[in-house]
């Protein structure tokens, strides 16, 4: 059976070390000049590792990526909001996305990659499944689901970057008055960071100011890095169906969603494990993948809404207060509700 993936970002390529691993022929169609990934850090959780594990490659992240440090959530001033305890973090691995998305690409044969390939409809390709991992502007979703919504904006903006260091920092979220930031160290003294905060979709708006009162590091962070990356934040309202013919979206093509649980990349290596446990049963695969990733992106958009889009001094006062109250293990109980997830067993 041939496979034919488009998209060679993270989700894309995972696509094909899953499909390969079951037995499929795979091609991957990259429109790029070649392959890489843009961005900063990327916290691969619990339910990511095992996907990794289940692919083979988890050994090579693990090597790559920083091991547990402890961490939490802070307040803009730097006050503690909650500490979570070494369990909740033991397998978290911190990353550079370009270092997964290598990791991903050296476990395929060079000669099933292809650069500078366009493709704009589905009527091209000569396979039994395409696997539409074409991001959140995806071209086949809109030519499969003309009527599905396509992106919208999300009220918030983000810029993301790398600072040389070095520093020995915990992993930490912070949350402020409309804004918010992260803090993902990398084993070589390296800081993946990111700041978000609501605004209006392209504000001409300077991430120095806009962070300079919140608690150090993360000035100085944001002021030092060489190259940040800005972008408007868009999610893709639910679809009806992941599926359609001989066609399964993945990733952000099927699910893009707001990143206040970290959780976007790891959705994407669940949906390619588990389309090839499904081995071309796309009915399962739809069955499977769109309750569960759904179900995040609604927790998503709610972390949002009791993190980033609070503004008011009492809302945050109160916000700050239930944080304070929340014992360490309930935090930890909390993120295993989106990472307890297994690799479905494949089809006798």
């Amino acid at each position: 059976m041939k496979a034919i993936v488009v998209g060679g970002g993270i989700g894309g390529l995972a696509a094909a070390v899953s499909l390969r691993r079951v037995g499929w022929e795979v091609q991957v169609l990259e429109r790029a000049a070649e392959f890489g990934e843009v961005g900063a850090g990327i916290g691969v959780m619990p339910n990511a590792l095992r996907a990794l594990e289940w692919m083979g490659v988890a050994d090579e992240a693990r090597r790559l990526g920083t091991p547990r440090v402890s961490g939490g959530v802070k307040a803009s001033d730097g006050r503690w909001l909650t500490h979570l305890p070494d369990v909740g973090q033991e397998k978290i691995i911190a990353m550079h996305r370009a270092d997964l998305h290598g990791v991903l690409l050296r476990a395929l044969p060079p000669e099933i990659l292809f650069n500078n390939v366009e493709v704009t409809s589905v009527e091209e390709l000569d396979a039994d499944l395409v696997v539409a991992a074409d991001g959140i502007n995806s071209r086949l979703r809109a030519e499969l689901l003309p009527d599905a919504p396509g992106p919208v904006y999300a009220g918030a903006t983000a810029w993301r970057g790398v600072a040389p260091g070095p520093f020995e920092l915990p992993i930490t979220q912070t949350l402020g008055p409309g804004g918010e930031a992260g803090i993902l160290p990398l084993g070589d003294g390296r800081v993946c960071w990111y700041v978000a905060a609501v605004a209006p979709p392209s504000a001409a708006l300077d991430p120095v100011e806009l962070f300079a009162g919140w608690h150090d590091p993360i000035p100085s962070l944001v002021s030092t890095t060489p190259e940040i990356i800005r972008h408007d934040i868009h999610q893709l309202p639910l679809l009806p169906t992941f599926v359609r013919g001989r066609v399964a979206l993945l990733g952000d093509a099927a699910h893009a969603m707001v990143p206040y649980l970290g959780q976007g990349a790891c959705m994407a290596l669940e949906d390619a494990v588990t389309l090839a446990a499904c081995d071309g049963d796309l009915a399962r695969y739809d069955a499977l993948r769109r309750p569960r990733t759904q179900s995040v992106w609604r927790s998503s958009r709610m972390a949002g809404k009791f993190g980033i889009e609070v503004t008011s001094p009492v809302a945050l006062a109160v916000r700050n207060f239930v944080f304070r109250a929340l014992p360490g293990q309930a935090a930890v109980r909390g993120m295993t509700r989106f990472s307890s997830w297994d690799v479905p067993a494949m089809p006798r």
